[in-house]
């Protein structure tokens, strides 16, 4: 394949974030240089997703999501919707996200939870916009609530409602989501020595439904797990994706950043100006 071909999408690093403060420049550039050439920074309260949507519009081949995480589930309220609308009117929004349930953590509870997760997904409903999904021991929950709400879809959201970020579910939940248009979000975890589940359930899912992401600035793949995570790194889950499936990098790259197109539209009506 052409060295077009291999480029790589990030949809999922929080670029936003203090950690990237003193360099951010530099990750971009670093990015671009490992053929990162999209990258999608989902927001996780409104000012967070005040800047993801400023460092979209600033530059090329960076979009953004807007939504309030179930962490913040406390912070969302009756004018929540109305300042993620306005936020979502740039042409840089591609997703509302980042969005989902979290019974790993107490920050929130989880009526409150559920709350914001069912608002915030008939306010992508009423967007076409799809869906960045956090779940973190909460699976069947997020898909009971997925297929609720994927059943009264029309229009341009079918076959890609959104994508379940850093997906670590069995297959049974994998082909639910997928049936629902949904993608998996695959990250740095599986390139951990000790995700002997995740490495297993690789072969066993279709590489058609399949993201990379980083989760930037967690997660960092290996060898650099336990240090800052960025962009750039979205070559290592390539890399081990290609390895776990048997099919070359090239295979990877190109499939993975199609889906990642079809998923959250840039190559509608967005020209190649916009890549990093």
């Amino acid at each position: 394949m052409t060295e077009e071909a291999q480029v790589l999408a990030d949809t999922h690093c929080h670029l936003m974030v203090d950690e990237f403060e003193d360099d951010r420049q530099a990750v971009l550039d670093r990015a671009r240089q490992a053929g990162v050439q999209i990258l999608v920074i989902p927001g996780i309260d409104l000012g967070s997703s005040r800047q993801a949507v400023c460092l979209a519009e600033a530059n090329q081949g960076v979009y953004a999501a807007v939504g309030i995480h179930p962490q913040a589930a406390e912070t969302f309220g009756p004018e929540s919707l109305d300042r993620l609308r306005e936020l979502a009117s740039s042409d840089k929004v591609v997703a509302v996200g980042e969005i989902g349930l979290d019974y790993y953590r107490d920050a929130a509870s989880p009526s409150l939870q559920r709350r914001a997760f069912k608002a915030q997904l008939d306010l992508a409903a009423e967007l076409s916009l799809p869906v960045i999904v956090h779940q973190r021991d909460s699976l069947d929950d997020v898909l009971r609530i997925l297929e609720r709400w994927q059943a009264g879809l029309i229009g341009s959201l079918t076959g890609r409602a959104g994508v379940l970020h850093a997906f670590s579910g069995d297959a049974a939940a994998a082909g639910r989501a997928t049936s629902l248009g949904f993608y998996l979000g695959i990250g740095g975890v599986v390139t951990f020595r000790n995700a002997h589940a995740l490495k297993s359930l690789i072969p066993d899912l279709s590489l058609a439904r399949l993201v990379t992401e980083t989760d930037s600035p967690y997660m960092a793949p290996h060898p650099h797990r336990g240090r800052r995570n960025e962009p750039a790194y979205t070559r290592l889950v390539a890399e081990e994706l290609s390895a776990l499936l048997g099919v070359p990098y090239s295979v990877i790259a190109h499939e993975t950043f199609k889906n990642a197109s079809t998923l959250f539209g840039w190559n509608n009506g967005i020209g190649d100006s916009n890549l990093l």
